[in-house]
């Protein structure tokens, strides 16, 4: 339903544009098309702070400590 209401109204905002004539419907088209734009960005940086936020820090010397265990343990196995 949702997806026939914007077809619908995108019609209407078309029409108006052209009627408007080239320099104001230009206008116009540009600042939804950039609105648009700048939306998805903002939306994009939202979704990139939420999945980052769940991501563990990076610990050099955590990970220096395990590659250690591991080593040590292939050599006393092997």
């Amino acid at each position: 339903m949702y997806i026939i209401l914007s077809i619908f109204l995108t019609i209407i905002l078309g029409s108006v544009s052209l009627m408007m004539g080239p320099v104001a419907g230009s206008l116009l088209a540009f600042g939804i098309i950039a609105g648009i734009l700048l939306e998805g960005l903002f939306l994009l940086k939202e979704i990139h702070k939420r999945l980052t936020k769940d991501e563990p820090d990076y610990d050099p010397v955590k990970e220096a400590y395990e590659n250690y265990l591991k080593e040590k343990e292939s050599k006393v196995q092997g």
